[in-house]
């Protein structure tokens, strides 16, 4: 008899809330977990946790609160610090996904007899005939689609996860069952991008956090002319162009860092657009490994379309070539690759 006991995610919020919902409809035994990630303040805390607690009531689930906070010191925060320390742009969910939603909660869901762990991500998994494996794929939400943050995860894995949300289209559906079935996180408001930094002032966070102090430095022109000063590189990002202070007879865009020289290099609108790219650290979810040259559509932000390319592996690097040119391509964020809706893998862009 299969086991359909399963561990889903928690966080209060309506898409875990209506997750676990649908999975009990599914004839799921759900077990409830809220992994505790970092300190944001006691009401905060306070309210997710009774949240949660409520639901897994209403539900007539169990529910755990495991104590995760050095995790996701060592994996998720001390990344993201690592990356703007050599002027590359960190997204700390794909960190998270990794390490903590899929690294820690399917050791929790082992322990606790679990076949499964789920979350709410908008995501697919599914057999493949042609591939002859499980593969992760895109859901049905179009733009809010998020396998982009998800090629990270371990792929023996995608077996085990179930992701309840993948065939709905609108966050409105989602909050609307909430509704009919009187769960009271119906309209609460979406959590905030980087969730150890609710008031968005990344600078901020790394000043209190890290070494990494306000450090002028110049400006300086793709041709090597300085034009102004900076306040320290890791204020800025790749294709930035409010807020440099300098005044050009076009628009100027950041275009790159030479660190050595304590420099943020600018240049015009042209000159953000690259056709080659290199990517590290790669994960690859479809196949154990790119034997010749492939073409893929590649995703270079979670907010980016698609766009296609050819790809060759050389050991655990990719290179990226690109029909057409594309803009503000930043080290630190990842390239997805796909084929179709499926996954290929992805890495960070070098």
């Amino acid at each position: 008899m299969e086991n359909k006991k399963v561990l889903l995610g928690m966080s209060g919020g309506v898409d875990s809330s209506v997750s676990a919902l649908l999975l009990q409809k599914q004839g799921y035994e759900v077990i409830g977990a809220t992994l505790e990630l970092f300190t944001k303040n006691n009401n905060c805390d306070k309210n997710t946790y009774v949240d949660v607690k409520n639901i897994c009531e209403s539900l007539g689930i169990s529910h755990y609160i495991y104590n995760c906070k050095q995790q996701f010191k060592e994996h998720v925060i001390q990344d993201f610090i690592n990356c703007y320390s050599i002027c590359k742009t960190p997204n700390p969910c794909i960190e998270c996904n990794r390490y903590m939603k899929f690294g820690v909660m399917w050791e929790k869901a082992k322990e606790l007899g679990c076949n499964y762990i789920a979350t709410g991500h908008y995501a697919k998994t599914e057999y493949s005939e042609k591939y002859n494996r499980w593969v992760l794929k895109k859901s049905s939400a179009g733009k809010k689609d998020q396998s982009y943050v998800l090629w990270n995860i371990p792929k023996e894995l995608i077996e085990h996860i179930l992701f309840p949300l993948s065939d709905f289209h609108e966050k409105e559906e989602i909050r609307q069952i909430a509704r009919e079935s009187g769960l009271k996180v119906a309209d609460k408001p979406d959590s905030e991008d980087i969730c150890f930094i609710p008031d968005g002032n990344y600078k901020e966070f790394l000043e209190k956090n890290s070494n990494l102090k306000p450090q002028e430095g110049n400006i300086v022109s793709s041709k090597g002319e300085i034009l102004g000063k900076h306040k320290g590189l890791y204020y800025y990002t790749i294709g930035q162009r409010k807020g440099l202070g300098i005044s050009y007879k076009v628009p100027l865009f950041v275009i790159g860092f030479n660190q050595a020289k304590n420099e943020v290099i600018v240049g015009e609108e042209n000159e953000l657009y690259k056709k080659e790219i290199a990517v590290g650290n790669i994960n690859l979810l479809l196949v154990d490994e790119i034997k010749e040259q492939m073409e893929v559509e590649v995703k270079t932000r979670y907010s980016s379309k698609v766009a296609k390319a050819k790809i060759t592996q050389k050991g655990n690097r990719i290179d990226v070539i690109f029909e057409e040119p594309q803009r503000a391509i930043t080290p630190g964020q990842s390239a997805v690759f796909y084929i179709g809706d499926i996954v290929l893998g992805g890495g960070k862009i070098l």
